[in-house]
């Protein structure tokens, strides 16, 4: 079934109480996809990890916990998954575990080479120029960083008819290979999987000197 326009824009940002219900619902429907995208990580005790797009939060306590003596960052664009997220992951915060900022990928606040892994899970379809946002993204990734970057490939007409297209843009897994390898990244590797009766791409990658 199509989503309506208003809900999809509620998705790349939510807001409101509407936007509060939707991220209950994302919790649940992206669940076991987020799983998959920590498993892919390999997260290790003390690394440092940054969620971009962590919405409701929940993802960003399941890594804190995989990396006890670490500390894990997160950026979000709405101010209602900041505070959602924020009061979830209050005690984290609170012993400096985890960090969560209003931030955009495309200018993410904070210094080169600072990050083990980074992983980023249905956010790719609302970067209005997804290079930008993978070479700030590299930027942060020390070397031999890994990132995991979790979508719906263009291949599953099913699902890109369910998304509208004005807000919505679906990538191939070539085109994803394509626009990490332009940027520098090397030995783009792509895992299909199907994940709560979607079919789903994950591209894993490690940044090089």
């Amino acid at each position: 079934m199509r989503r309506p326009e208003f809900i999809a824009r509620q998705a790349s940002c939510p807001t409101g109480f509407l936007g509060r219900v939707l991220a209950w619902v994302m919790a649940a429907e992206t669940a076991s996809a987020n799983e998959k995208a920590l498993e892919l990580l390999t997260l290790k005790p003390g690394e440092r990890v940054l969620e971009v797009g962590f919405g409701h939060g929940r993802t960003v306590a399941r890594a804190a916990a995989l990396v006890p003596g670490g500390y894990v960052a997160g950026v979000d664009v709405s101010e209602k998954m900041l505070r959602m997220a924020g009061y979830y992951n209050r005690r984290l915060i609170k012993e400096g575990q985890v960090e969560l900022k209003l931030a955009d990928s495309s200018r993410l606040p904070y210094p080169d080479e600072c990050f083990d892994k980074v992983y980023a899970i249905h956010t790719l379809y609302f970067w209005a120029d997804p290079q930008q946002h993978l070479r700030e993204i590299a930027r942060v990734m020390k070397m031999g960083a890994r990132l995991v970057v979790g979508f719906g490939p263009k291949e599953d007409k099913r699902v890109v008819a369910n998304f509208p297209a004005t807000v919505y843009r679906f990538y191939t897994s070539d085109e994803v290979r394509f626009l990490l390898e332009e940027i520098g990244f090397t030995e783009v590797r792509m895992v299909n999987q199907r994940v709560s009766s979607r079919n789903l791409a994950f591209a894993v990658v490690q940044r090089r000197a």
